[in-house]
């Protein structure tokens, strides 16, 4: 201790004494005396985090010897100290800087969708989910046909954890794993998503994994089922009992070759060979995609006998475009989050065809007007089954140039 030691006042005693009793030893992080502070047991002692009771970087000395009181810690269990020094041992100052926190705090189990309907395979990813067996599962499909809300409501249903990761190029060791952030102007090391799922037995949804450069392959030995060395806080994590990995991607690992998934990579061979089953997730069927729509409809208050024709009709449509994408007549495709998101329009401006361009405004002009067209004709009762391509004949008609779309 640097400064001349003095007598402590009434109120530094119960600081001391109260700081004795929680920790159970004399030499405290300034991270310890701050999380004691926070939990209201004490004020702030400012005095005590000064050059006087530093005895190295962030670590401060409780003044018990010298003083004429003697805090009652019968019941305390007393922690051996080392000699005091001058000058702190180096890889005390790096233990302490690897002083290890949490962010996750609370219920991070999923909340029910009340819109949400079971279809697919949704049945054996939740018989997965509820086994709390390690079986990483990668899945697959086109955008917006509810891969990531199979697997949430899942974990809801199933009152399972759930961790949510957004894979990007830029995801990173650091950005899964943990690493070292400033927090209380003090330097600890923080849990990533990755840990923090291994050690609650939590889910770990890893979004868009076909985003990942190999950068991710961090993961090999987690996706093994085993435990990962930290060797930056040198510490070894085994994942707790109901821990499992969860992809999903827009294509198979292997890139896309069609260039509509722009960013997306080939993955490591042994990465994918690290999960045991792909599911392959299509669209719903007309019947279970009417169903989610009617479902949006009722929880926006849309019940009239007109409202449920209008969400027939969508799905009508929709499955008109997606035949004639598959078979390569376009470029475009309306999903099943496409159609939440009409029916979501329609409840705030109550007009079908306003609510259909809004959310095709973002396809070029040809197609978004081909879309509309086609709508009217779904809308208006016409028979389309017999068409040979309904979309192709209205994107080279002369009547679906801009101007023409009877509204």
């Amino acid at each position: 201790m640097k400064g001349k030691m003095t007598m402590l006042n009434t109120e530094q005693i119960q600081q001391v004494e109260a700081l004795y009793k929680h920790f159970g030893k004399t030499d405290l992080h300034r991270t310890e005396i701050n999380s004691l502070v926070k939990l209201g047991k004490i004020k702030d002692p400012g005095w005590l985090k000064s050059d006087d009771y530093r005895v190295s970087r962030g670590i401060y000395s409780l003044p018990i010897d010298g003083n004429d009181f003697s805090p009652n810690l019968k019941d305390v269990p007393l922690v051996e100290e080392k000699p005091k020094t001058q000058k702190a041992d180096v890889s005390e100052t790096v233990n302490q800087a690897a002083y290890v926190v949490s962010s996750l705090t609370g219920n991070i189990v999923p909340a029910k969708d009340k819109v949400f309907v079971p279809w697919g395979h949704f049945k054996d990813i939740k018989s997965i989910v509820s086994s709390k067996q390690f079986y990483p599962i990668f899945i697959t499909g086109l955008s917006g046909n509810g891969k990531t809300m199979n697997v949430s409501q899942a974990c809801a249903q199933t009152k399972r954890e759930c961790i949510r990761v957004n894979i990007t190029i830029e995801t990173d060791e650091d950005d899964l794993l943990g690493g070292y952030r400033l927090q209380d102007g003090q330097t600890v090391w923080q849990n990533g998503p990755v840990i923090e799922a291994m050690e609650r037995g939590a889910l770990l949804l890893l979004d868009e994994i076909d985003l990942a450069s190999n950068k991710v392959m961090c993961l090999q030995p987690i996706l093994e089922g085993n435990g990962v060395f930290l060797k930056k806080i040198n510490k070894f994590v085994k994942p707790a009992d109901g821990f499992n990995v969860i992809a999903t991607a827009n294509t198979k690992g292997q890139g896309s070759d069609d260039g509509k998934f722009i960013g997306t990579n080939i993955l490591n061979e042994a990465f994918l060979e690290r999960f045991p089953i792909t599911v392959e997730q299509s669209y719903p069927t007309n019947k279970i995609e009417t169903k989610i729509l009617n479902n949006v409809m009722t929880e926006k208050g849309l019940t009239k006998k007109t409202d449920i024709e209008f969400a027939t009709n969508l799905v009508t449509w929709a499955d008109i475009i997606r035949k004639t994408f598959y078979e390569g007549g376009i470029d475009e495709i309306i999903s099943t989050r496409r159609l939440v998101h009409i029916v979501e329009a329609f409840s705030i401006f109550k007009d079908k065809m306003k609510a259909i361009e809004l959310c095709t405004n973002r396809f070029e002009l040809d197609t978004k007007t081909s879309f509309l067209d086609l709508y009217t004709k779904v809308d208006g009762g016409k028979d389309i089954s017999t068409w040979g391509n309904p979309v192709e004949e209205e994107m080279n008609s002369d009547d679906s140039e801009e101007g023409n779309i009877d509204y």
